[in-house]
């Protein structure tokens, strides 16, 4: 067979590229992910009572920002990770000033409060469950997530894997939030953080099995 021919026929019915493939998988991941995540606190947790007066409070939607910002980190890293040969990007850059914001804001905080009082302000009173808590409610977008990022073509599959994770967590806090009676930034420095790192670091390890194609 000539090499012509040989191209012709590999050429042949060959279906053009869907260039809105990404955006709309991730769209309908955090989508359905996200609205899994809320369903799911409601039923499990439940929204906590004073939420209408903390809508107007300025700490809440602080409260809220620092997974949003983790959030859009980890869906712009994702979404470069979903395809073959692209680096990371800048989402790392987002995520590294998001934790430093927020970890600055705890230390500032820590500083500024009496001795006996610091480690209670780390604590509160939910921190035995609160990592775990965002771990679960995490569950919807994870699975979410690693749908929409199978079917694309992610190559360095434990990162992927792990931002995909790290994506479905800052969510599923986002959602958190809703419930979460906390309003220290030190304890979110802390506890919010450990909650996301659960899920990234379980996406690290299923990533290379769960994102093969």
């Amino acid at each position: 067979m000539k090499t012509d021919d040989m191209i012709s026929l590999l050429a042949a019915n060959v279906a053009p590229v869907d260039r809105g493939a990404l955006a709309r998988r991730y769209r309908w991941a955090v989508l359905l992910g996200g609205l899994g995540s809320v369903l799911l606190m409601s039923m499990v947790f439940g929204i906590r009572p004073d939420i209408r007066e903390m809508l107007v409070t300025p700490l809440f939607w602080a409260k809220l920002a620092f997974p949003a910002c983790v959030a859009a980190a980890a869906l712009m890293t994702a979404a470069r990770l979903s395809r073959p040969g692209m680096p990371a990007g800048r989402g790392w850059q987002l995520l590294a000033i998001s934790l430093a914001v927020l970890w600055v804001a705890a230390a500032l905080a820590l500083a500024m409060a009496p001795a006996p009082e610091r480690l209670p302000m780390i604590l509160g009173a939910t921190w035995r469950k609160c990592p775990f808590n965002i771990a679960l409610l995490s569950v919807p977008t994870f699975l979410a997530v690693f749908w929409a990022m199978k079917g694309l073509a992610p190559t360095r599959l434990r990162l992927a894997g792990a931002i995909a994770g790290l994506l479905a967590s800052a969510i599923a806090t986002v959602a958190y939030c809703l419930h979460c009676p906390e309003m220290g930034v030190a304890f979110w420095a802390v506890w919010y953080v450990a909650g996301m790192a659960i899920p990234a670091l379980l996406g690290a390890l299923l990533g290379p099995r769960l994102l093969r194609w």
